[in-house]
């Protein structure tokens, strides 16, 4: 999965000079600009000049007429060509669209449930886990080949995005993408959580003094990764149109890939912790995703932003702080000022959220049956 990804999605440029300032974590652009979409298709050759380079911007619509310049690329005396990650500015909000995006998101809710989880309202969720689980009794090749499935379709899609944006439109696609996605998802999760003491113990840690406060902050840290999806809500729900971002600051500083490496943090956290054959099936299967991800993603990007993205490539690594350490990325003096934004903020505060529902989301999949 593309950071590329999932999606997933979601300001001003700014100079690192002292004529000029970067707009603090949740603050009003100096100017908004909304471009018609003739004017994004500029000339590669333009990029490669080496001057000054103006800032492009890029036109974002959204179900309820939002007018905004949507995202827009960062350009400073480094030459960042890649877009501002996780700005969040209050006076390009409308309510008119977060009261769509809760609409979509109740709506979707509903009809996965209708649809697949509810076995008395006719689900088909639980015939499919039956149809995978039919093939093996083993519960490690059952959740093999669930994650398999489920990467199959997610990166099978991604990799078809550009032409399938292209034959029905870009939200059109995504509520595809998602309605496709997410059952299998659901259907991943639910039955780890279900039978993720099932397998073979292979070693038993959870009695080392400290150690589950390891995996907590493990966990804690690998959701600041997982989702950079949630630099744009609106994009998810397709309330916004949804883009293909090429971000280059706050997370993307310290890994291009951060959806990689937060799932290989998850998962190292919940394999020692857990210690048996079934977290190390999920954990293989869920790697070798992310690791798929970061080819796919690489190549998708490159060919949507071609020498944009090789200056990124650049000057960014996949392994966390390789760049930093090498001299190919320089942070700022107030590079802090990058995670001080709202959906740092968001994600800080659904983290624990969901921490402490643990107990809740494993009574729900425990009447599941799945």
């Amino acid at each position: 999965m593309a950071v590329a990804s999932a999606t997933p999605p979601f300001s001003p440029p700014y100079l690192s000079s002292p004529r000029h300032r970067r707009p603090d974590a949740i603050s009003l652009r100096p100017f908004s600009i909304s471009a018609p979409n003739c004017l994004l298709q500029l000339p590669l050759s333009l990029n490669s000049l080496h001057i000054f380079r103006r800032p492009r911007f890029a036109a974002e619509a959204s179900i309820g007429d939002r007018e905004s310049g949507g995202s827009t690329s960062v350009s400073d005396d480094e030459g960042l060509v890649g877009e501002d990650a996780a700005v969040f500015d209050l006076s390009e909000q409308k309510l008119t669209s977060w009261v769509y995006f809760t609409v979509i998101l109740g709506v979707v809710l509903f009809v996965l449930n209708v649809v697949w989880i509810d076995n008395s309202a006719g689900g088909v969720g639980k015939a499919f886990l039956d149809a995978v689980s039919g093939i093996s009794d083993s519960h490690e090749v059952v959740m093999l080949l669930l994650t398999l499935i489920f990467a199959i379709v997610h990166s099978g899609l991604a990799s078809l995005r550009d032409q399938g944006e292209k034959l029905v439109g870009e939200r059109a696609f995504r509520v595809l993408f998602a309605g496709v996605s997410l059952p299998l998802a659901v259907s991943t999760v639910v039955y780890f959580i279900n039978h993720r003491y099932d397998g073979v113990q292979l070693w038993q840690l959870q009695s080392v003094p400290g150690l589950h406060q390891l995996v907590w902050l493990s966990s804690f840290v690998s959701f600041f990764f997982l989702y950079p999806s949630t630099f744009n809500l609106l994009e998810v729900a397709a309330v916004d149109k949804p883009k293909m971002h090429l971000w280059e600051t706050g997370i993307i500083r310290i890994t291009r890939h951060p959806q990689m490496v937060g799932q290989v943090i998850w998962c190292l956290a919940h394999t020692i912790w857990i210690g048996n054959s079934v977290a190390v099936a999920a954990s293989i299967g869920l790697i070798g995703h992310h690791l798929f991800g970061v080819w796919n993603g690489d190549r998708r990007l490159a060919k949507r932003y071609g020498v944009d993205f090789e200056a990124v490539k650049r000057r960014t690594s996949i392994i966390p702080f390789a760049a930093i350490v090498d001299g190919r990325q320089k942070l700022p003096d107030d590079y802090y000022k990058e995670f001080l934004r709202l959906p740092y903020l968001s994600i800080t505060a659904l983290t624990i959220g969901a921490y402490l529902a643990h107990p809740l989301m494993q009574v729900a999949s425990f009447r599941l049956h799945w």
